[in-house]
């Protein structure tokens, strides 16, 4: 501790929730995948081990309190409730005497349910929607009850499907699953429970929000009938387990909604059609007075979803403004979670504006990172960049409900820049079975982690790259201002490579794999540009030119192709004071599967709330002189202002060579993707020569 940078060191003060006393200010936040019974498995609810692991590797790095991931009260799949499995229990009080010994504690994160947030599949959207195979399913999926909300509603992720009512029945079942569970948590050894949630939009939240319930009994209607069910499942808890037993409450502060999936932009002047402040104020003290003993705060719902899941478009420390003012209502202890900076949180615990900071995904990517802070190696640090790509990649656009790979629904947690988080079993350095000369050609991401692995590995490594830089096109998208993190992740590869013997070689273009003498060869190369075949296309600016500054815009500028690139790109010149307008053929921007819904909605909300033109279902067929000639999807042609043309249509993969048995192709030089699909991809092949 005596390394530790005077700036943090107000992390590293003990404090309590109700009697539990917590060694630092450092709270591992609940992230969906998490859960110590299993995440959406189709053998049904048990103690998940890979979550195990990973919050004991945690918890021996110094975090103060653990909380993981959402426990569904009732299976998904089955229907069995959580306090009929006594054994999960059982191997849960062993983990509990792990945890321990490290000298961190745990709460269970108990979920009420979803309600029209669950987020409904392509693939089970159909099945939920013709009566018949909604009863056939019902007995191992009972969609009906997943999506059941306080009133009869459209869903977030399906708007043509509507959201059943939850009956008393249903509501009074929650209740005391509630306490039951609670009580076996307690039991097992758990320092406490956090309730789940009046919180981002989740089922508890929309029984308080008056926008979603229309309720006309005990349960809606007035301020105390909206927040009945959050009051009586702590009430229920306390009866259980003692008014000693702690129970933390999810909470967000703001909703941040103009309407029904349309969120608030920073700094944005609208009208609150969720939880205002001055009824959070009241809600806070209200909730507390109910028996809660700490609020896990934030801001948002699933319709501003962006808030409580901030992408790199979000100010860092977002919700601390909020999140310290309702701190002024209460007397319990208050987290603050939302791109906290660790400094900015230290400097809030001292001035006593918040007791403790949330973290969540940084965790996932770096499980050391706090024991490098104390030990004043914060450049070590390997930064989460906010991409969602491994951990929550819930993806949607119009028409569609949740496009996530059914892999990924059941596999969450995981993260793009550590293929080890949650795969430990899969993904794992192991010594080669013999060292071999290893050529790495590309120093683009993927090429640096493939000569790190192999490194690691002892294996004998030269990389080759053509340029004077380590980073590929990753340097690229790493510029416009918002991307911080990924130029801070581009210095880190670049301090990390050198920590082992690999040899690197620059301004290096490799033509001749025969020249090289190697055992092994990976090819790293990436991707080129697609071409548009429109006249004029001569005139128009490459993406990747754009962002490494080799051509300026003017004013007006239109971009071709509404992917993320084409995006980010249009929304780094609104932010540079630009004119920016989008042109795209399909029929909404970004629609790409794998792209967090949180994400990809900033950006639509933000072109929305700013007017920013946005040209969908459009084509492009001329390029002119301070004019783009385009055709709707009506065939009707028209022209608009242009002094800038980009280009942002995709790229195509670009290998140096693809044959021979010791030829191996990763990254976008096999198929272009995002820093996911390079870095695992890269892993694979590694983790096998």
């Amino acid at each position: 501790m005596e390394k530790i940078d005077k700036k943090y060191e107000a992390l590293f003060t003990p404090w309590k929730i109700g009697n539990v006393e917590i060694k630092n200010r450092i709270v591992m936040c609940p992230m969906g995948g998490t859960s110590l019974f299993g995440w959406f498995e189709l053998g049904g609810c048990h103690f998940d081990k890979e979550a195990a692991r990973l919050f004991l590797e945690r918890a021996n790095n110094n975090v103060g309190l653990i909380i993981p991931g959402i426990a569904p009260l009732r299976d998904t799949f089955w229907g069995k409730w959580l306090w009929q499995n006594p054994k999960m229990f059982e191997e849960l009080k062993e983990f509990m005497d792990e945890i321990h010994k490290t000298g961190a504690k745990l709460f269970v994160q108990l979920t009420a349910g979803m309600g029209r947030s669950w987020a409904i599949t392509e693939l089970v959207a159909p099945l939920h929607k013709n009566k018949f195979t909604r009863a056939l399913i019902k007995p191992v999926l009972d969609t009906s009850h997943e999506l059941a909300s306080p009133s009869a509603q459209p869903s977030r992720w399906a708007h043509d499907i509507i959201c059943p009512e939850m009956t008393l029945e249903q509501i009074h079942e929650i209740i005391e699953a509630f306490a039951k569970t609670a009580k076996l948590c307690k039991d097992a050894g758990v320092d406490g429970v956090e309730v789940h949630a009046v919180h981002e939009g989740y089922l508890l939240d929309q029984f308080a929000i008056e926008f979603f319930n229309k309720r006309e009994d005990d349960y809606g209607g007035s301020f105390e009938n909206r927040y009945r069910f959050a009051t009586e499942i702590v009430k229920a808890i306390k009866e259980s387990c003692g008014d000693d037993f702690p129970v933390s409450l999810r909470y967000s502060v703001e909703s941040k909604m103009k309407g029904f999936c349309e969120g608030a932009m920073p700094g944005e002047d609208y009208v609150e059609v969720g939880r205002n402040m001055a009824e959070s104020e009241k809600a806070a003290k209200y909730l507390e007075d109910a028996g809660y003993d700490m609020l896990n705060a934030d801001n948002g719902t699933y319709d501003s979803w962006y808030w409580a899941h901030p992408p790199m478009y979000m100010p860092e420390n977002c919700n601390l403004e909020d999140v310290a003012h309702i701190k002024k209502f209460v007397n319990i202890p208050v987290v603050c979670a939302g791109r906290m900076d660790a400094e900015v949180g230290a400097k809030a615990v001292s001035d006593g504006k918040i007791d403790a900071v949330g973290v969540a995904r940084q965790f996932l990517t770096d499980p050391e990172w706090i024991t490098k802070m104390i030990e004043d190696r914060v450049e070590d640090i390997k930064p989460c960049i906010c991409c969602h790509a491994g951990c929550f990649n819930f993806s949607s656009s119009k028409g569609h409900a949740n496009t996530q790979d059914l892999k990924d629904t059941m596999g969450l947690a995981r993260c793009a820049l550590n293929p080890r988080t949650m795969q430990s079993e899969k993904y794992k350095i192991e010594p080669a079975k013999k060292a071999k000369k290893i050529a790495v050609i590309g120093g683009g991401i993927g090429g640096m982690e493939a000569a790190i692995v192999c490194a690691k590995r002892g294996h004998s490594v030269i990389l080759y790259e053509k340029s004077d830089n380590l980073g590929g096109v990753f340097i690229a998208a790493a510029t416009p201002s918002f991307k911080e993190k990924d130029r801070a992740l581009i210095a880190w590869y670049n301090r990390e490579i050198a920590k082992y013997p690999i040899e690197i070689k620059m301004n290096t273009e490799v033509k001749d794999l025969s020249s090289l003498g190697a055992d092994e060869i990976i090819i790293a190369t990436g991707a080129v540009a697609k071409k548009i075949p429109i006249k004029g296309a001569e005139k128009a600016i490459e993406a990747i030119d754009f962002l490494l500054g080799k051509k300026e815009v003017g004013e007006n500028v239109v971009i071709i192709g509404g992917g993320l690139t084409g995006c980010e790109i249009a929304y780094e010149l609104f932010l540079g004071g630009k004119k920016p307008a989008i042109v795209e053929m399909q029929d909404d921007l970004i629609t790409t599967p794998g792209i967090c819904l949180a994400n990809t909605s900033y950006l639509r909300d933000c072109f929305k709330a700013n007017d920013l033109p946005v040209y969908l279902e459009t084509g492009v067929c001329e390029i002119n002189d301070g004019k783009v000639l385009l055709k709707d999807k009506e065939g009707k042609t028209f022209e608009i202002d242009a002094d800038s043309v980009i280009t942002s249509v995709g790229y195509n993969p670009a290998p140096l060579a693809v044959k021979g048995k010791n030829v191996h192709v990763i990254g976008d030089a096999l198929k272009v993707g995002n820093l996911r699909s390079v870095i695992w991809g890269a892993w694979d092949v590694a983790m096998k020569l």
